[in-house]
């Protein structure tokens, strides 16, 4: 936790803290090897227990930062290094992993900082019957998710037309070679084309397939924008779903749409998981009044 003016509060995610919890973080390091603590409603260091007027104690899950990297003027100069920034996200995922391995967990968006312990706090109990209520309804859940690619043009694996039609020169009724080199490749560019159409119908059926599947098997939805670049490499995404799934349907789940896609040769389908649920999260922070202006820094991912 911060306590001095050259660092700031980093924020990895709100959990319900336990003694268990704890001590496993003990063993957890966050951005730059910092050490990962649980900061609590109360000041002290103890962990309260439940009562009855707050069943649902919180905490959040943190790590001091250098101010020099994390205040608002050097997150705005951060944001354009795709290094820093990469280095950033695998810390910030591997707390949240290792926290949601233990324990139910809401991850706040990367780059979460306050101006120290204190602000934080603050921000934590201004929020806890928000947080509360999301990781009761995340409890004993855990996030897949499900993508569908398109083969490149140029993969190997790409549907074709076979040898016979799209590669031997068109003839006439006659059995003559083509008049023109031209007519022959748009005949070839006319047979790949429909070859794309048709992968493109089978990436909707399969679409189609797995959302009747997660119908029986999943509690929420997120419909991502799909991937490209260097995410995908030559391959097309055109499906970049997340589902939130009960920890009790997880293997039927997953077993059910590998199965089911198997219809579909031409594409790829891609279930990856378990994640904690960081497309099932409530927003970091709420907008701070004049008097927190400044206090909470989320630039946007």
């Amino acid at each position: 936790m911060s306590t001095g003016q050259d660092f700031l509060t980093y924020v990895y995610a709100a959990v319900r803290p336990t003694e268990a919890l704890r001590g496993l973080l003990t063993d957890v390091h966050g951005i730059d090897r910092a050490p990962v603590t649980l900061l609590t409603e109360a000041s002290d260091a103890a962990t309260p227990a439940p009562s009855d007027d707050a069943p649902d104690v919180l905490a959040f899950v943190v790590s001091p930062v250098p101010r020099g990297d994390f205040d608002e003027a050097a997150l705005k100069e951060h944001f354009e290094d795709l290094r820093w920034l990469e280095n950033v996200a695998r810390a910030h995922h591997d707390v949240v992993q290792a926290v949601a391995a233990r324990a139910t967990v809401l991850p706040l968006r990367m780059a979460t900082v306050y101006e120290d312990d204190s602000r934080a706090r603050g921000a934590l109990v201004r929020q806890r019957h928000v947080f509360a209520a999301r990781l009761a309804q995340l409890d004993a859940h855990t996030e897949y998710g499900v993508k569908i690619y398109l083969p490149a043009a140029s993969d190997p694996a790409a549907p074709t037309a076979s040898a016979s039609t799209a590669d031997r020169p068109p003839t006439d009724q006659n059995g003559a070679e083509p008049l023109s080199p031209g007519k022959a490749y748009l005949r070839r560019r006319g047979i790949q084309h429909h070859a794309r159409e048709r992968v493109y119908q089978q990436a909707q059926e399969a679409a189609r397939t797995v959302e009747a599947i997660a119908a029986r098997y999943t509690s929420e939805r997120v419909r991502h924008a799909p991937q490209s670049g260097a995410l995908t490499g030559p391959r097309e995404n055109v499906l970049n779903d997340a589902y939130l799934v009960p920890d009790r349907n997880a293997d039927e789940f997953r077993a059910a749409v590998t199965h089911a896609t198997q219809d579909f040769p031409d594409v790829l389908v891609e279930v990856t998981g378990p994640w904690a649920p960081y497309s099932f999260a409530m927003p970091a922070a709420e907008d701070p009044s004049p008097g927190d202006a400044g206090d909470a820094r989320e630039p946007a991912p």
